[in-house]
């Protein structure tokens, strides 16, 4: 019996080494060339997704890779006014602790057999216990787990659906080796989040444990093409940090010094989300996991889920060995019922973020008494 896994982010690998505990093989096609083809993103704050790290038997490795002190917050108005700074005791417990994406990539990814993961396969279609590629080459399977992101291909053997835009677009910038070379920006952003909410816009400063700033700059309530209208040159970055500046003109200069002091690295995405409480009719060969099966506004739910989904998913298979539709059929019932609910609470505080008082909103949610 065969599980094929199609795509070897947080998920699926988290699949894979729950199997790999319990004794069950399976195989992860990542269409990437290799584990370091491309930078895997910043800092997650891993809270709900604890629980699929000691199903994994992790849990102490992930420790000694998170950052405790990345719980920090501090939470400001554009005008330069500090609502909340939560700064985290050395004593303090780890319950929502950052770790770099990349780092804890890695870390599933040696725990898995270096056969597990079949690099540079780009997944196209799947018929009659048959993937197969974009390459031309083909592997059977009488599970296929689609793992496989935002644009999932897998999604389609399922479900007619597809992601919709959100409103709002973000730019992602960052300043390398912020404590040598913009100390004063360092103290200033701390050791863990940075947020500027208001007037339609956020910015967000995030400290990494490579010694990274990543700024995020967020534009609520716009186009899906507003990036192509937006008069930002992408291919000048220099110039782009100038027009970006602009964009927030009347905020207090020490955030726009944070824009101008950020390196030539700008990525623009337009965030995207899937219908919140989406199923599907159950099918015993295929099934979805992460953002293939509920793309949710990037407010610190997703990478959780993504984890969870991946464990759980390998425990329904262990506890019905070889009857994968009433594995399949028990994890689709908790994995829609947790990850709807993870949506709607996703999507109520994207909503806080796009309100005129986005600011004061957000410090009754963090402050609720």
């Amino acid at each position: 019996m065969v599980i094929a896994i199609v795509g070897a982010g947080l998920g699926g690998l988290a699949l894979a080494r729950v199997l790999q505990v319990n004794g069950i093989d399976a195989v992860v096609y990542e269409r990437e060339a290799s584990r370091d083809a491309r930078g895997q993103g910043g800092m997650l704050d891993i809270h709900s997704g604890q629980r699929a790290l000691r199903v994994a038997g992790l849990i102490d490795q992930f420790h000694a890779i998170a950052r405790p002190e990345g719980q920090d917050m501090r939470l400001l108005e554009p005008n330069g006014t500090l609502l909340l700074q939560q700064d985290t005791p050395p004593d303090a417990p780890s319950e929502r602790p950052e770790v770099d994406r990349g780092d804890l990539r890695n870390l599933l990814l040696d725990s898995l057999p270096g056969h597990t993961v079949r690099w540079g396969h780009a997944f196209a279609s799947a018929d009659n216990g048959v993937a197969r590629f974009t390459d031309g080459r083909t592997a059977p399977f009488d599970l296929l787990v689609g793992a496989d992101g935002a644009d999932s291909r897998v999604r389609g053997l399922l479900t007619d659906a597809r992601p919709a835009h959100t409103g709002q677009n973000a730019v992602e910038l960052g300043i390398p080796d912020v404590d040598r070379t913009h100390p004063d920006l360092a103290a200033m952003v701390g050791r863990g989040n940075y947020w500027v909410l208001g007037n339609g816009r956020s910015l967000s400063a995030q400290r990494g444990g490579d010694g990274r700033v990543r700024v995020y700059l967020s534009f609520y309530s716009t186009a899906e093409d507003w990036f192509a209208t937006s008069a930002i040159p992408f291919e000048d970055p220099a110039a782009a940090r100038t027009r970006l500046i602009d964009l927030f003109t009347g905020w207090d200069p020490r955030f726009t010094a944070l824009i101008a002091a950020c390196d030539d690295m700008i990525v623009p995405r337009s965030i995207m989300t899937l219908p919140a409480g989406l199923t599907w009719p159950a099918r015993p060969d295929v099934t979805l996991l992460g953002d293939a099966a509920h793309l949710m506004p990037p407010v610190g739910q997703g990478a959780n889920m993504a984890l969870l989904d991946g464990a759980l998913l390998g425990l329904a298979l262990a506890a019905h060995p070889g009857d994968f539709p009433a594995a399949v059929k028990e994890y689709e019932r908790e994995m829609f019922e947790r990850t709807s609910a993870a949506a709607r609470r996703s999507a109520a505080v994207q909503e806080m973020l796009t309100a005129p008082d986005a600011s004061r909103r957000m410090l009754a949610f963090f402050q609720p008494d």
